[in-house]
């Protein structure tokens, strides 16, 4: 169903969390409530047909529910403000293109894009883990790594629409003289290619293990063999760095992990320690906690991009 009318203080928020993989749409009430979720492979490499794919959902859900909505869309990347189109999307097909603007077309109406990890962060401040915290610093450990800071519940967007994105800095007190690894955004040596998902299946690979997936190398781990233990304690003072130069600089209340690696429940008794470590005070007050919502914190914060208000 599309609206003949659109009316942006409507009560119902469709959000959508575009991957690499799937697209999976939300429409929550105004309580926060779900309503209805569908979710439908995306269109890997074709621009248009991901459009497409967005507008289907949205309108699918519209018509089931007999009623139109605000739309909010977590992306893998960011808008420019230069140039209105996206850029640094790992779903590269995204990159350049005026996204916001065709699908406010296709859709007949406003919509708002955010990063997929300021969804996140939004989602997890609004009523999930971060909830009431001043300062909430929303980090993705996953095929990616990003991040999502919200001051006082609102959105800290920034100048270039790139706060929080620690990920694609350079991890420091890595050996000297080793190759760093390449990035897709072109540098080497960011924190993404050390602390995501593939990084840590490829630092046990590359150390004489077999091919294996996170879970199965953890899984050796908690059984004790020695390289899968060597590479999580590498793992760990590895992020404990990259997020000690965070808190420096932020200082949140409340750092929120998401991602598939944010599962890992090792994480949350292993970390602080060696974070403190990395930290210019005499303590850790930060809060490192696993998400209320989980996989589906994206989705719900893309929704309500529109509980924003905006000036």
């Amino acid at each position: 169903m599309r609206p003949d009318h659109y009316n942006p203080v409507t009560m119902l928020r469709i959000g959508i969390d575009l991957g690499g993989s799937k697209i999976e749409a939300v429409a929550l009430a105004a309580d926060g409530t779900e309503r209805v979720r569908r979710r439908r492979a995306t269109p890997v490499g074709d621009y248009g047909a991901t459009v497409g794919a967005i507008a289907g959902l949205v309108c699918a859900i519209e018509d089931e529910l007999g009623e139109s909505g605000s739309v909010g869309i977590g992306t893998p990347g960011a808008v420019s403000a230069a140039s209105g189109r996206m850029k640094n999307c790992n779903s590269t097909w995204l990159n350049g293109q005026p996204l916001a603007d065709d699908l406010a077309r296709a859709l007949a109406r406003p919509v708002r894009l955010a990063n997929d990890a300021d969804c996140f962060a939004l989602s997890e401040s609004r009523d999930g883990a971060g909830r009431d915290a001043a300062i909430v610093f929303g980090v993705i450990l996953g095929t990616g790594v990003g991040g999502g800071i919200v001051v006082d519940g609102r959105l800290l967007h920034g100048a270039d629409a790139i706060a929080g994105e620690w990920g694609h800095n350079p991890l420091a007190g890595e050996p000297h003289g080793l190759p760093a690894p390449a990035c897709y955004c072109g540098r080497h040596g960011c924190v993404e290619t050390y602390l995501s998902g593939p990084a840590l299946a490829a630092d046990y690979r590359v150390r004489g293990g077999a091919e294996l997936d996170v879970p199965a190398m953890i899984a050796r781990m908690r059984r004790g063999e020695r390289l899968a233990g060597e590479c999580w304690q590498r793992y760990l003072d590895r992020l404990a760095r990259a997020l000690g130069a965070v808190v420096n600089i932020l200082d949140p209340h409340v750092i929120v992990l998401g991602g598939g690696l944010s599962a890992i429940p090792e994480l949350y008794a292993a970390l602080p320690p060696r974070l403190v470590r990395h930290v210019f005070s005499d303590r850790l007050a930060a809060r490192i906690v696993p998400p209320v919502h989980g996989a589906a914190s994206g989705v719900r914060g893309a929704a309500r991009l529109w509980d924003e208000a905006r000036t």
